[in-house]
């Protein structure tokens, strides 16, 4: 077994270990930092397999943007731990089906004879002035066009649907109706009085 070998079982070790982490930790705050320790092990076998654009954007992007943000809003929330606690038993039984689901799909996969360490060779060196984000480029936008916007497309709507189940109508909030605003005439907004002089 040599080195890579050693280093990609032990930050996949770590990786599991942390994801473990992060369903069964009482403390949301731990939980987010376990998070955040599977993102840099999975960073670390992202540059194992040659993907260094990949693991810096997942470092950067994840680790540095999106898992602050889940930090600071689980810090700054008041989370009531006793109410979520209270229907754990009720979703046990769902809960554990679908871990037993995935946990055998994950084994048909990587068990078969297409995900073995023979169908999946390491990556073999690279040339000089190889750029695997010059790659990863020209595959996405060529050969994965179509499914790159087809990703977009689903997450523009998950966005869109995320902004109209959140928004609410509350009644103590002054707002503006745009159509409203447009769509007014000088004779709604301004009164013209025609007043008597006061001094002659």
């Amino acid at each position: 077994m040599d080195f890579q070998t050693v280093v990609f079982y032990f930050f996949s070790a770590v990786m599991v270990l942390a994801s473990l982490r992060v369903i069964t930790a009482r403390n949301p705050v731990h939980a987010a930092l376990f998070l955040v320790l599977a993102f840099f092990s999975a960073g670390g076998i992202w540059m194992l397999l040659h993907a260094e654009f990949l693991a810096i954007a997942l470092v950067m992007v994840y680790v540095g943007a999106v898992m602050v943000l889940f930090l600071f809003v689980v810090m700054m929330l008041d989370i009531n731990l006793e109410r979520i606690r209270q229907g754990f038993w009720s979703y046990l039984p769902v809960g554990a089906l679908v871990g037993v689901l995935m946990v055998v799909e994950m084994i048909m996969v990587l068990g078969g004879r297409y995900f073995g360490l023979e169908g999946m060779p390491a990556p073999g060196p690279v040339p000089d002035g190889y750029s695997n984000t010059k790659e990863l480029g020209r595959l996405i936008y060529t050969d994965y066009v179509y499914p790159f916007e087809l990703a977009s497309l689903v997450l523009l709507v998950a966005m869109v649907a995320a902004v109209a189940l959140t928004l609410r109508k509350r009644k103590n909030v002054k707002k503006i109706d745009p159509a409203q605003q447009i769509s007014v005439k000088r004779d709604d907004r301004v009164r013209i009085v025609s007043m008597g002089a006061e001094k002659r």
